[in-house]
């Protein structure tokens, strides 16, 4: 299952490591996490359903979904693939006992700082960067223990302009963001803590307070700041249809991560469902990893995405398939087909178009949905604004929502590509440590980020994001944000 040979990357051997996984011995290499590990063994069942113990396994890869829940050395609910794996540790899946409540090693850390960002993506290293060069004390924080978000999958090229980083990987530009961060870290102004997820907000009492734990390390964190900054990202949509959450059925991103993070297969052979731009890029990325893609199939009449995307898949003799869909997967305890069909004018399925495709691994690139209840639990203004991939945090020109003091950027303000999260990231970061220190001279600064994000979203393929963004800023002016 491992990829022993590509194109762009170099899966390195790092030391081997070995954990037990519900008894069993497992080889691992450092710096995999407990699923990716358990996936490149060849075990793609990682849990069970409560009620009707079907089989769950690898689908998101970044911690959204609840399948890879697992007890590691004895707390439960740990999502695994998003847990590095470390040498002896005991892993058990399956666990539905109630777990001892006795944490007495427990440690507690009280944290006071200028600005919090949640989320180490694109938009939130942006964020702390902008607000840590400023001279504001910031503490960034992300439950994956790698910085970067989706930037760290993203092997292939930007398009756009040199300001949207074109012709760059974002796997380089994750690198560049990193070091950036990493040297404010060095000098004080920033701290990042990773492996660490937000789980709730307090309340704001003259400063926001949030709770934070590591679950690995047993420590909790009482986190006061000034300003939050929250770029959550986004998490994977998913398809209704019958055997949708056998093992073998992922998300376009979870595929991503096995693959480009951990050089590990998903399978042998997949069904691409969806032909925006992660579909057919998600695609071309499979073959690059020498895995068979069957085909790809959209639901609409013709092709999301950029027509350069779909001539590779092309070249490389993977059929496309317009009015499209699937229609179910089949399988004893794990992917071993689907049934695709037609789809008419109405969305229904033709009658007698149905075909089998044998294949062990479907992959979803239905698209997104904005990561946005902390936001929600804050109390921030929030509207369904489809065009931003659903409800969202009402917020002005700043990226300040309904909530003074807290902020939103990225995919968690809607949907979009990696190059505008920067921006926004940025003008969050510049805007709440320009709040901080009563400053106007940045302003000037801020309109030049803005006007450049309006640039990024002229023309037809930024026409859905510039009627969500209109949409937002309309209805934060009419509430006076």
């Amino acid at each position: 299952m491992r990829i022993r040979n590509h194109p762009i990357l170099d899966f390195e051997k790092k030391k081997e490591i070995s954990f037990l996984y519900n008894g069993h011995k497992i080889k691992a290499f450092e710096g995999e996490t407990i699923a990716s590990a358990l996936h490149a063994a060849g075990i793609k069942v990682l849990s069970h359903s409560i009620k009707l113990n079907r089989p769950r396994g690898f689908f998101c890869g970044i911690g959204k979904c609840s399948s890879c829940l697992m007890r590691v050395n004895g707390v439960p609910n740990i999502r695994t693939c998003i847990t590095p794996v470390e040498e002896g540790m005991v892993v058990e899946s399956d666990m539905q006992d109630l777990p001892s409540a006795d944490f007495k090693d427990g440690e507690k850390e009280n944290i006071d700082v200028d600005i919090l960002v949640v989320g180490a993506g694109p938009a939130g290293i942006s964020a702390a960067i902008e607000a840590g060069m400023k001279g504001i004390s910031v503490l960034l924080i992300d439950e994956n223990y790698m910085l970067g978000g989706q930037l760290i999958k993203q092997t292939h090229k930007f398009f756009g302009s040199r300001r949207e980083r074109a012709g760059t990987r974002g796997i380089k530009i994750a690198e560049e963001l990193e070091n950036e961060v990493r040297e404010l870290e060095k000098k004080g102004n920033v701290k990042i803590l990773v492996g660490t997820s937000v789980f709730g907000y307090y309340g704001n009492d003259g400063s926001h307070l949030l709770g934070a734990v590591n679950k690995i390390k047993n420590v909790m964190y009482r986190i006061r700041a000034k300003k939050v900054i929250f770029a959550c990202g986004a998490q994977e949509n998913m398809l209704s249809f019958p055997g949708n959450d056998l093992p073998g059925v992922y998300g376009a991103g979870g595929v991503q991560t096995l693959m480009n993070v951990y050089g590990i297969k998903p399978g042998k052979r997949v069904l691409m469902v969806g032909a925006g731009n992660v579909g057919l890029i998600v695609s071309y990325q499979l073959l690059q990893a020498g895995v068979e893609v069957d085909r790809v199939v959209e639901a609409m009449p013709r092709i999301g995405g950029y027509s350069v995307h779909a001539a590779k898949l092309r070249r490389n003799g993977v059929p496309i398939y317009t009015s499209h869909s699937i229609k179910e997967v089949y399988g004893n305890g794990k992917v071993e087909g689907a049934i695709v069909a037609k789809l008419d004018e109405n969305w229904n399925f033709v009658e007698g178009s149905d075909e089998d495709v044998k294949c062990d691994t479907v992959c979803l690139a239905v698209g997104l949905t904005p990561s946005a209840r902390l936001l929600f639990q804050a109390g921030v203004k929030r509207d369904y604004i489809p065009e931003a991939g659903g409800y969202v945090a009402i917020h002005n020109r700043e990226m300040e929502t309904s909530v003074k003091g807290i902020y939103v950027a990225g995919d968690s303000s809607g949907i979009e590509e990696a190059s505008t999260a920067m921006i926004e990231g940025r003008i969050a970061g510049l805007s709440a440590a320009l709040s901080l220190a009563g400053r106007k001279e940045g302003h000037k600064e801020i309109e030049d980020y803005i006007s450049t994000l309006e640039e990024m979203r002229a023309g037809p393929f930024g026409s859905k994001a510039r009627e969500a963004k209109r949409k937002i800023l309309e209805e934060a002016l009419n509430e006076g944000i």
